[in-house]
C-alpha cells in the first residue's frame, strides 16, 4: 500500500504563493501515483492535521523564513516523522546567507566579498566603507530570505534610498555585483544532478525573472561549457551541500565571470514549481518529476 504524506504548503513568508504552488503541483503528482496526501498549513492546526492523519513522511514544501530556515524543521522533530529535505542546522545555516558565506570562504570556496550593515553607520560613512571594501554596484540582499526577494543592484546614488526601503530587515549583506553568467547546480543526496544556465531578459535573475511567465528567463541545458568546467562548478556545489550539512536536494547559485566560478547561494530546499530549475535538470537526466519526489520520500525515511 502506498505511504500517507503530508505537505507543508503556504506559511507566512514572502515566499507564500510560490511554496502554495510547489504543495499543490507535489500533492497533485502523488495523488495520480495512488498516495494518500493531505496538504497542512504550518500553524496552529499542524500538530491537530499530523495527529489525524498520520502521515509516513512529511513533504516539506515551504519557502522562506520559517519554512527552510530550521524554524519548522525544529516543531518537526518533535513528532518523530520523517520530513524532506536539510535538516535543523543546516537549514538554518544555508538561509543565513552571512553564516553560510563565512562557511564558504573558511572551506575555500569562491563567493563574492561582502559587509554585513545593520542601518547604524551615517551614510557617508557607508559609502566610504564600499568604496573600500567593494566598490560599486554592489548587490543589497536581506541576510535571510529566498528567491532573489528585497534584493537589488545598487549604484552609489541610489543606495541610500534602497537601504530606507529594506530598513525593517535590521540587518542586510551588501556584497560586491558579479558579472557574467548565470550558473545553477543541482545535487541530489550525494550525486552531481546536473547544471543548468539561465539567461534572464531582466537586469538579473530577480524574483520576477524566476516566477514570472512574462519576464522570459531563457534556460540553458545542457550548458555550454567544457567538461572540465562543469565538473569543477558541479563538484563545488556538493562540496558546498557536504559542508552545511545538507540533505535531499539543493540547488546552488553561481556567477561565473572570468573562467572563475562565485557561489551566491546554496537553497536547501529548491521550488517544484512549472518554472523550477531542479525538476527541469532532472527531467533532463531522465529523472521524471514522480521519480524526483518519490526519491526525496525514501532520503528522508532513510534519515537517522
Amino acid at each position: 500500500m502506498k505511504k500517507k504524506i503530508l505537505i507543508l504548503s503556504g506559511g507566512i513568508s514572502k515566499e507564500r504563493l510560490i511554496s502554495l504552488d510547489t504543495g499543490l503541483q507535489v500533492a497533485n503528482e502523488l495523488k495520480k501515483n495512488g498516495y494518500k496526501v493531505k496538504i497542512s498549513e504550518p500553524d496552529n492546526n499542524l500538530s491537530k492535521n499530523i495527529n489525524l492523519f498520520k502521515p509516513n513522511i512529511i513533504f516539506n514544501a515551504l519557502h522562506g523564513q520559517f519554512g527552510e530556515d530550521g524554524y519548522i524543521q525544529t516543531i518537526l522533530e518533535g513528532f518523530k516523522i520523517p520530513y524532506t529535505h536539510s535538516g535543523v542546522i543546516s537549514s538554518s545555516i544555508a538561509m543565513d546567507k552571512e553564516i553560510s558565506k563565512k562557511i564558504f570562504i573558511r572551506n575555500k570556496i569562491d563567493t563574492p566579498k561582502f559587509i554585513t550593515y545593520s542601518f547604524n553607520k551615517k551614510s557617508s560613512d557607508l559609502i566610504k566603507l564600499i568604496d573600500k571594501e567593494l566598490k560599486f554596484p554592489v548587490v543589497v540582499k536581506p541576510i535571510n530570505e529566498g528567491s532573489s526577494v528585497n534584493v537589488y543592484i545598487c549604484t552609489k546614488k541610489n543606495i541610500i534610498k534602497i537601504l530606507n526601503l529594506i530598513k525593517d530587515y535590521k540587518k542586510v549583506i551588501i556584497e560586491e555585483f558579479i558579472a557574467g553568467r548565470e550558473i545553477q547546480v543541482a545535487i541530489m543526496g550525494d550525486k552531481k544532478l546536473g547544471v543548468i544556465e539561465l539567461k534572464p531578459k531582466r537586469k538579473f535573475y530577480d524574483y520576477q525573472a524566476k516566477y514570472s511567465t512574462n519576464a522570459k528567463t531563457q534556460h540553458i541545458i545542457p550548458v555550454e561549457l567544457s567538461n572540465n568546467k562543469l565538473d569543477e562548478v558541479m563538484n563545488i556545489a556538493l562540496k558546498a551541500h557536504k559542508v552545511i550539512g545538507c540533505g535531499g536536494v539543493t540547488r546552488s547559485d553561481f556567477k561565473f565571470y572570468k573562467n572563475k566560478f562565485q557561489l551566491l547561494e546554496i537553497n536547501t530546499q529548491p521550488g517544484m514549481t512549472k518554472l523550477s530549475l531542479v525538476p527541469e535538470i532532472a527531467a533532463y537526466k531522465g529523472i521524471s518529476f514522480i521519480e524526483l519526489i518519490e526519491w526525496l520520500l525514501k532520503d528522508a525515511s532513510t534519515k537517522k
